[in-house]
């Protein structure tokens, strides 16, 4: 778990209190849905989330279709983008300056 995509944003929030992400990922059964998270906190935008932390909102074997790094404090009718759509590649640069 430690090693899951999901951790690791999680934890990049934590160290970068200043951004929100916003994950747009496809689930292991096709379905697509928006994910926040931010200090290390994740919920989704478009199904229930679960109470427990320790299980990933962020399923294992989703795709990551795109990530927005948003300021925060994310105000949902005009956020203000740091940077849209970034591949989990992308994405990857800032997580290992982050050192995550």
């Amino acid at each position: 778990m430690r090693n899951s995509i999901s951790f690791r944003l999680e934890q990049y929030t934590i160290k970068r209190k200043e951004e929100v992400l916003i994950v747009q990922v496809e689930t292991p059964t096709g379905q697509e849905d928006t994910v926040l998270i931010y200090n290390g906190f994740s919920g989704s935008l478009t199904r229930p989330t679960t109470y427990d932390p320790d299980i990933p909102v962020i399923e294992q074997n989703a795709t990551i279709i795109s990530i927005d790094r948003v300021a925060s404090p994310y105000d949902p009718v005009k956020p203000q983008y740091i940077q849209t759509g970034l591949t989990l590649s992308e994405m990857e640069q800032f997580l290992v300056e982050a050192k995550v």
